[in-house]
């Protein structure tokens, strides 16, 4: 490998967004599998503070705020969900931008719980897309021109959803496996005594 090739090799960053009211689980245990994984992640607030108040309380450090990045050359950009979590995130303008300007350019998007039907169904990215969510939100992915399937994670294409809390690190390692492959997403999830 040339010093040239090595210089032009930029190692790309993955975004997941918070909001006051985000699902702890979700933010955090996406975070840390994805790290384990060698995944550059970066935790942004879309409010005008770093600290973050969770859904259940939590206070959760963001590393940047969503006016201080550039997601143009983004790997994944992550979508987390709870409540008001998916709600804020859907009412942030700018991160609806990002979600259509990702999925556009062909980029990756990752959505859990809530996020699928509250913040990506409205962006119109699902349309024609196989996608889950938290149970009883499927119609508005259905509404979003997409199809709802009843399952734990749904990988269709560029597009990862999963259902909640409790599939968090199956998401994860959904996103794992198809970054970085199998072998690898199957190390993480066995580090972390993750039942196959």
């Amino acid at each position: 490998m040339t010093a040239l090739t090595f210089m032009t090799m930029k190692a790309q960053k993955s975004y997941i967004f918070y909001a006051d009211g985000v699902e702890e689980v979700e933010a955090v245990a996406t975070v840390d599998a994805l790290r384990r994984g060698g995944l550059d992640v970066v935790t942004v607030s879309i409010t005008d503070s770093t600290t973050v108040t969770g859904a259940t309380g939590q206070k959760l450090e963001a590393d940047a705020l969503i006016g201080d990045i550039d997601t143009t050359d983004a790997q994944w950009i992550i979508i987390p969900g709870g409540v008001p979590g998916a709600p804020n995130l859907h009412a942030c303008e700018k991160v609806n931008e990002i979600i259509k300007a990702q999925w556009a350019c062909g980029g990756k998007l990752a959505s859990i719980c809530a996020g699928p039907a509250v913040v990506l169904a409205p962006t119109g990215v699902l349309k024609g897309m196989k996608a889950t969510c938290y149970p009883g939100l499927g119609d508005q992915i259905e509404a979003g021109g997409g199809t709802y399937v009843e399952l734990p994670v749904v990988v269709d294409g560029n597009l990862i959803t999963s259902e909640g809390p409790g599939t968090t690190l199956q998401f994860a390692g959904a996103i794992i496996e198809v970054t970085l492959g199998a072998d690898k997403a199957k190390e993480v999830m066995s580090s972390m005594l993750v039942a196959e």
